[in-house]
């Protein structure tokens, strides 16, 4: 897989994230939203974890720095 996230967009995921874990383990959110949530979480880190957004090739997007 060819890297298409560069490091700001991989970290507001990471933000997102500790965001939605902070909202489920708070019992802020419950329910069917809050799984939703905690599976959209996963994918988030997932994919800044390894620097690739299968979405972001579907609509053409890198948001990778240009390589020299």
């Amino acid at each position: 897989m060819k890297k298409n996230m560069g490091s700001a967009d991989r970290t507001v995921r990471v933000l997102l994230t500790i965001a939605i874990a902070v909202l489920y383990f708070g019992n802020i959110v419950t329910g069917t939203l809050a799984i939703v949530l905690l599976a959209l979480a996963a994918v988030f880190l997932l994919t800044s974890m390894v620097s690739f957004c299968p979405l972001y090739t579907l609509v053409g997007l890198n948001t990778c720095p240009a390589k020299k």
